[in-house]
C-alpha cells in the first residue's frame, strides 16, 4: 500500500540553523500518528515542507504518492493542514471563509458541499457563529475555524499542528471525538502537540524529533514499555532516611519519593527494605508509565536507540 506520507532524507537549513537534518519516515494510510519534540525540534518546518510552504534543501516528500514539488496540485488536494498560528481573513464570515476554501480546491456549490460544511460547523460548535465576521471571534473560536478550513475539502490526510493550543476543555473533547471519527472512516491523522496525554491516548505510533532528527520512532505501546518504568511513589515521615541503595535510584520531588521498578513482584521486597530501615510511610501509590516520562528520557538521551 502506498504510504499516506513518505519522507525521504529531508534536510533544511535556515542560515546557521539546521532545522531538518536527514529525516526519513513513513506514515501509513489510516494511521493516527504523533510527531513530538521540544520547541525548535523541526516539527513545524517539516509540516510547512509537507504543505509546500518551505522549499527543502534536499530529499523529497510524497503524499499518497504525489510529490509535494513535482506534483504539487495533487499533493495539496490530498492534505489538510491546521497551522499553529492564527491566520484568518478579516473580511469574511465563518461560512464565507469555508465556502472560499472549498473554491480553492475546485469544489463547486452543491447540496453535498453545503451539508458537509454544516456538519463541520456543528461538530466544531461553530453553527451559532456561521454568520459572524472572523474579526469578532475569540482566539479559541478562530482556531476552530482553522480546523474547519483544513477539513472542508475532505482530505484523506489531515495534519494538526498544536490544534488545541488555547482551546477550552469542552471543545477539546468535541474536537477529538470528531477527529477520531474521521480516523475510523479512513483518514490519516498526523498530530503535533505539547499535551503529551493527548498523544498518548490518541496516537498509535509516535516519532520524536530533536534538533531536526528522529530520535525515537515506534508504537506508543512499545515506547511506554521500553522507555518507561512503573514507580512506587511514597511520602515518608519527616525523620525517615532511605537505605543508600534505594536513595541512588529514587527521585524526590516536592516531598514525594519515587522509586522505579519493572515488575510488580518487586514491590514487596522494596517495602520490606524500607521497613527494615525503620522508614514509616505516610502515603503510598503505584504510578503507571506515561508518555511524558518517555519523552523526558528520550530527550535526555538516557536510553539507547529508540528507532524501530
Amino acid at each position: 500500500m502506498t504510504p499516506a506520507i513518505s519522507i525521504r532524507q529531508v534536510t533544511k537549513r535556515f542560515g546557521s540553523v539546521q532545522a531538518l537534518a536527514g529525516i526519513d519516515l513513513n506514515v501509513q494510510q489510516g494511521e493516527f500518528f504523533g510527531l513530538l519534540g521540544p520547541n525548535g525540534a523541526g516539527k513545524t518546518t517539516l509540516i510547512s515542507a509537507l504543505a509546500g510552504l518551505v522549499r527543502l534543501d534536499s530529499g523529497h516528500i510524497e503524499i499518497l504518492g504525489c510529490d509535494v514539488v513535482a506534483d504539487y496540485r495533487n499533493a495539496r488536494r490530498q492534505v489538510g493542514v491546521v497551522p499553529q498560528e492564527l491566520v484568518f481573513d478579516p473580511f469574511f464570515s465563518v461560512r464565507e471563509t469555508l465556502n472560499i476554501q472549498c473554491g480553492y480546491f475546485g469544489i463547486r456549490q452543491s447540496r453535498g458541499r453545503d451539508a458537509w460544511i454544516d456538519e463541520v460547523l456543528e461538530n466544531l460548535d461553530l453553527t451559532a457563529k456561521a454568520k459572524a465576521n472572523m474579526r469578532s471571534l475569540s482566539g479559541g473560536m478562530k482556531r476552530r475555524v482553522l480546523v474547519a478550513q483544513a477539513l472542508v475539502h475532505r482530505p484523506p490526510v489531515i495534519v494538526l499542528d498544536e490544534p488545541t493550543a488555547g482551546v477550552d476543555v469542552e471543545l477539546r473533547q468535541t474536537l477529538w471525538q470528531f477527529i477520531r471519527r474521521l480516523n475510523r472512516d479512513g483518514h490519516t491523522i498526523v498530530l503535533t502537540t505539547h499535551y503529551l496525554e493527548e498523544a498518548e491516548s490518541l496516537c498509535t505510533r509516535i516519532a520524536m524529533l530533536k534538533a531536526g532528527r528522529v530520535v525515537a520512532l515506534d508504537t506508543t505501546a512499545n515506547l511506554l514499555q521500553r522507555f518507561s518504568a512503573h514507580a512506587l511513589r511514597l511520602r515518608l515521615s519527616q525523620d525517615a532516611r532511605l537505605p543508600p541503595a534505594l536513595a541512588q535510584r529514587a527521585e524526590i520531588k516536592e516531598g514525594v519519593c519515587s522509586i522505579p521498578f519493572e515488575r510488580f513482584d518487586q514491590i514487596e521486597p522494596l517495602l520490606a527494605e524500607l521497613r527494615s530501615c525503620g522508614c514509616h510511610l505516610d502515603e503510598l501509590e503505584i504510578g503507571k508509565p506515561d508518555l511524558e516520562d518517555v519523552f523526558v528520557r528520550v530527550m535526555r538521551g538516557q536510553q539507547g536507540s529508540a528507532l524501530s
